[in-house]
């Protein structure tokens, strides 16, 4: 198998953490001896070229490595905050960009469009309601916060619905506004949707002082992850009534039970189910059917994030 490793292959072993993935992948057995590890106990073989870690919640499962030898390390995951501090050394790691940015970016026009025309009043109701005036989508002025693979997704949806879009990534380039712009442009707009990555820079971005730059009735939708934004800086503006939110992230996750944040009727919470729907399954196989063929070939896999 070292030699293998140097020089390509035309067989790898590969282990798939459950049956639904194997299906989707279909039958490679001419080209993978394929092993089953949800990462629950110790690996089934001292040697792995291509490991595929569970969709669970965490990355305590990838303390399992230790001592175990691979090629890749393939999340199911878009983001890979805290992987470097579990994952032992010599280990590649490789996270699922491309695998769900469209189901996300669904999500996050569906919290924008249900919270933006009253859907949530209309099922609490839970019988006849009067008609009443909610704002629209169109003709507003929205910024998408991050310029990664979800930002261009719902950039990409927003596109029909006639509004206003303005782009913001960390720097500044041709059409995208820089973060340090942010105290210029959030006065000025009506929705933000936020996007970007967990990093150090990125922790508590959505503060006080964030939050307080937005008008009057403005909505801010939450589809990165929960650290990105400050949630006692949420719930005073969210009791206040002055702001609106829709957040498919919190931080703690999942919020205690009995949370304010559930109570209010300006805040719509969905538990972190941006990526979970039917699309997942067939883009995460197609992903690794493309990490299998390029490690036969002996080329690099693509979505490396991190070697440890």
């Amino acid at each position: 198998m070292e030699q293998a490793r140097q020089a390509g292959t035309a067989r790898v072993r590969i282990s798939l953490p459950g049956e639904e993935l194997a299906r989707a992948l279909g039958d490679i057995s001419a080209r993978a001896d394929v092993l089953r590890w949800d990462m629950t106990g110790p690996a089934p073989a001292a040697d792995i070229d291509l490991v595929v870690v569970p969709y669970v919640p965490g990355n305590e499962h990838l303390r399992r490595l230790a001592g175990v030898r691979t090629r890749l390390v393939q999340a199911q995951y878009l983001g890979y905050d805290g992987v470097a501090e579990a994952l032992p050394p010599g280990h590649v790691y490789a996270n699922a960009r491309g695998v769900h940015e469209t189901s996300t970016a669904e999500l996050a026009l569906a919290l924008l469009l249900a919270a933006q025309r009253g859907i949530p009043d209309y099922v609490r109701a839970a019988g006849p309601i009067a008609p009443d005036w909610y704002p629209s989508l169109a003709d507003r002025r929205v910024l998408v916060l991050g310029q990664g693979g979800v930002g261009q997704a719902v950039e990409a949806r927003l596109a029909p619905f006639e509004v206003d879009l303005v782009r913001v990534a960390r720097t500044a380039r041709e059409g995208v506004h820089g973060i340090a712009e942010l105290p210029e442009l959030l006065p000025t707009c009506e929705v933000v949707v936020v996007g970007v990555p967990l990093t150090e820079d990125t922790v508590h971005l959505v503060d006080a002082a964030f939050l307080a730059a937005l008008p009057d009735g403005a909505i801010v939708v939450n589809v990165a992850r929960g650290r990105v934004a400050d949630t006692g800086a949420i719930v005073r503006e969210a009791r206040s009534g002055r702001l609106r939110f829709a957040l498919d992230v919190t931080d703690p996750e999942p919020l205690p039970v009995g949370h304010e944040l559930f109570r209010l009727p300006n805040v719509l919470i969905s538990p972190h189910a941006g990526g979970m729907s039917s699309a997942m399954l067939p883009r995460v196989a197609r992903l690794v059917r493309r990490q299998l063929d390029l490690l036969l070939s002996g080329a690099e896999p693509v979505n490396v994030v991190l070697r440890s």
